[in-house]
């Protein structure tokens, strides 16, 4: 396989503080507007795992938010209710990083493919990442504007 069928990678300037878009992607319930495979997220029984529905095939998928803070970077585990697996990543590189405006940031969403993954989901995933990035850029400068 060549690498762009084993990983994808979407990056948005967002017009605010890497802080703050920091805050918006590791909101569980906010993650549920803007991912189209997880909408409507809402809290388990299991404390820090949450639930959404897939707007493709109306299945429901666990997710929990691993954020390390100090790196700006967001791991999405993802599975079922007893097991999830680091899948998603998010990645936030403030301004001064890369010479933007005060104010504003990158926001890079990053996934791989698994093993099993057949060439249909992937494409259907990539798709998605390039539709979701730019959801989120619109819902992460709306709600701090």
């Amino acid at each position: 396989m060549t690498s762009a069928a084993l990983g994808h990678s979407v990056t948005a300037l967002i017009e605010v503080s890497a802080d703050k878009a920091f805050a918006f992607m590791k909101d569980p319930l906010l993650l549920g507007r803007w991912s189209l495979g997880c909408m409507d997220t809402k809290p388990t029984e299991v404390e820090g795992v949450y639930i959404g529905t897939s707007l493709f095939d109306g299945g429901t998928g666990f997710f929990e938010i691993d954020a390390d803070e100090k790196r700006m970077i967001i791991d999405f585990r993802l599975g079922d209710l007893e097991q999830r697996q680091p899948r998603i990543s998010v990645r936030i590189i403030p301004a001064d990083v890369c010479g933007l405006e005060k104010g504003t940031c990158y926001l890079t969403l990053d996934a791989w493919r698994s093993a099993g993954m057949d060439e249909a989901r992937w494409e259907r995933l990539c798709r998605a990442h390039e539709a979701e990035i730019l959801l989120i850029k619109s819902q992460c400068e709306r709600h701090f504007a």
